[in-house]
């Protein structure tokens, strides 16, 4: 122990570059007879060489590290900046058109929301939405329920794209086709980053927010075989509309922001606090049910979140 000792004191000696031009015989006569004192094995030898080269990684890593934290600050900098510097447009909305709903639970009326619309910045959007308030497209949202309330939202089941509603619609040339409104969306989620879907927002489904993405499939088509995506249920017609209750960025992929609530916010909590059906999606017998295919999965699935209370819309219309 106490050679083992003296040479781990002497190895700073040993680590340490001569200082001054020696001769190379001097060297070696003052490293000899350590060596012959001592008796260093081969295992000590390659302890201290090991040592000395973390100790040399080490060196650089510490050079390294602070000429990361001298470049850090300037690249934070940019950053910021650029997340400070959003599209002024996005940020800036100025509502065009008033609209209102008179909301009813149980037959018992609740409150009115004004609602401002972007009629500049999401023409397509704003002009759909303004078209059935107003009752221009032949048909309205008057007498319609709120299909699902979720934590953080609350949705409207809009016009069905059949039946009465889809003949009061033909009449008066309406289209209840989606790809416009889709065409606006991605126009809209390219030049706005960010939660687009804030607390108070309203927005049009262009797409089901449950509904799972696209399968990809093998297609054989003229001897080839090509990739194709598979649709997974169908896509809503663009008159389904949300309500954020809160920051909804779940909602970013599906829905365009066509304005936000002016005044009756209270009335959109108290939808917000109707009972609903409790989903059931962590039982065994629900995912193996929907892992085969079996139609009442898909049925009991639709009726998840709807609200036990008839939530309609008594009147609607324009206010300017």
């Amino acid at each position: 122990m106490v050679q083992n000792l003296k040479f781990l004191q002497s190895t700073p000696q040993l680590l340490q570059p001569p200082t001054s031009a020696a001769p190379l015989p001097q060297l070696h006569s003052t490293c000899f007879p350590i060596l012959k004192q001592f008796k260093i094995s081969r295992r000590e030898l390659t302890i201290c060489s090991n040592s000395s080269l973390l100790l040399l990684l080490g060196s650089q890593a510490l050079e390294s590290k602070a000429k990361a934290e001298e470049s850090s600050p300037n690249d934070n900098q940019q950053k910021e900046e650029n997340v400070a510097t959003p599209n002024p447009n996005c940020s800036n909305k100025v509502p065009t058109k008033r609209a209102f709903l008179d909301i009813a639970i149980d037959g018992e009326p609740v409150g009115r929301l004004v609602i401002g619309l972007y009629g500049d910045d999401v023409p397509v959007g704003t002009a759909r939405f303004g078209s059935i308030v107003s009752g221009a497209a032949g048909i309205s949202y008057r007498r319609k329920e709120f299909v699902k309330i979720m934590p953080n939202y609350v949705q409207h089941g809009g016009l069905r794209s059949y039946g009465v509603d889809a003949e009061l619609a033909k009449r008066s040339g309406s289209n209840l086709a989606v790809e416009n409104l889709r065409e606006e969306w991605e126009r809209e989620y390219e030049k706005c980053p960010g939660v687009k879907n804030l607390a108070g927002t309203v927005s049009i489904l262009v797409r089901d927010p449950s509904k799972p993405p696209p399968k990809l499939k093998l297609v054989a088509r003229k001897g080839k075989l090509e990739i194709d995506e598979e649709e997974i249920g169908t896509d809503p017609n663009g008159t389904e509309f949300v309500i954020s209750i809160m920051d909804s960025p779940e909602l970013d992929a599906s829905a365009l922001v066509i304005g936000q609530v002016l005044d009756g916010m209270e009335v959109v909590k108290r939808i917000g606090q109707v009972k609903t059906v409790q989903e059931n999606t962590a039982s065994p017998y629900f995912r193996v049910a929907k892992l085969i295919g079996d139609k009442r999965a898909v049925v009991a699935e639709r009726g998840f979140n709807r609200p036990y209370a008839k939530v309609v819309i008594n009147n609607c219309g324009l206010m300017d």
